[in-house]
C-alpha cells in the first residue's frame, strides 16, 4: 500500500491469519487495550516500562517470539490470561499494516470474527467523522496479497450490503470482486459456511503456513463467523487499540 494511502479516511485493518483475530480476541476476553508495535526491541521496551500490567505476545514467521508471554494465536489470549491486562503486541505483517495506517482519520481492526459488528461500526463512524472514505486494508503475506484477507474483506462488504443506507455506496473493482468472492464462497456452502471459510483458508498462503506448523486450530477459530461484537478502535494519544 503506497504511503499515505489511507490519509484522511477510515482505515480498516484485515489481517485475518492471525493478527486482527487475535487482537479482536484479547479486547472480547476482558483487555485493558492493546498497544500494535512493529518492532520486538519496542515490545519489549514498553512491556518493561508498563510493568506487570503488560502482556507480552508476537510471532515472527509464525512463531512465539523468544521470552515472549504469548504468540499470535487467537487461543492463547484466553479471559483467564488477559483480562484486566495490556497486552502488547507486535506481528509480521499486521501491525506493520497497523504502522502504515497511521495518516488514515481513524484505524479499526476487522476480520470473519467481526465481520458484521466491523461493517456497522465504519457506517457509523463515517457519518459521525464526516468521512465518506473507508479502506479495507489486507494486510497480506510477506507483502504478498493472501486470499484469506480478501475474503474476510469480501464479508465485510457483504455485511455492509444489508444496510439500506449502502445504496449510496461506491466500490472500486477490488472490493466488488472481494464481495463477488465472498458470495461464491458462502452460497456454495448453504447451511454450513464457516466449513467453507475453513477450505478457503486452508487453501490460502498464510493459511497453508499455519497448516504446515501444526497450527489448524487457529483457522478454525479464525472462521468463527460473527462469534464477537468487539470492534477495534486505535486511540492515537495512547497508542492502543480498545
Amino acid at each position: 500500500m503506497p504511503p499515505g494511502a489511507c490519509a484522511g479516511g477510515i482505515a480498516v485493518v484485515i489481517d485475518v491469519l492471525r493478527a486482527s483475530t487475535t487482537i479482536i480476541t484479547a479486547l472480547a476476553h476482558g483487555a485493558a487495550g492493546v498497544r500494535p508495535v512493529a518492532d520486538v526491541a519496542s515490545a519489549r521496551e514498553l512491556a518493561g516500562r508498563l510493568g506487570p500490567v503488560a502482556l507480552l505476545g508476537g510471532e515472527r514467521g509464525a512463531v512465539r517470539i523468544e521470552g515472549f508471554d504469548c504468540g499470535n494465536s487467537p487461543l492463547e489470549y484466553t479471559r483467564e490470561r488477559v483480562a484486566g491486562r495490556e497486552v502488547v503486541i507486535t506481528t509480521t505483517n499486521g501491525t506493520a499494516a497497523l504502522a502504515a495506517c497511521l495518516k488514515a482519520q481513524e484505524i479499526l481492526v476487522a476480520a470473519v470474527v467481526n465481520r458484521a459488528a466491523a461493517a456497522a461500526a465504519c457506517r457509523t463512524l463515517a457519518r459521525v467523522a464526516g468521512c465518506d472514505a473507508v479502506h479495507l486494508v489486507c494486510a497480506g503475506t510477506d507483502g504478498q496479497v493472501t486470499a484469506e484477507d480478501v475474503l474476510a474483506a469480501g464479508g465485510i462488504l457483504e455485511a455492509a450490503a444489508r444496510d439500506p443506507a449502502s445504496a449510496g455506496d461506491r466500490l472500486d473493482p477490488a472490493a466488488i470482486a472481494a464481495r463477488d468472492r465472498w458470495r461464491e464462497v458462502v452460497a456454495a456452502a448453504g447451511d454450513e459456511p464457516r466449513a467453507a471459510i475453513i477450505g478457503e483458508f486452508r487453501r490460502s498462503l498464510g493459511g497453508a503456513n499455519l497448516v504446515a506448523l501444526g497450527m489448524d486450530d487457529d483457522l478454525i477459530a479464525a472462521a468463527a463467523l460473527d462469534a464477537l461484537a468487539v470492534v477495534p478502535r486505535f486511540d492515537r494519544a495512547s497508542g492502543r487499540l480498545g
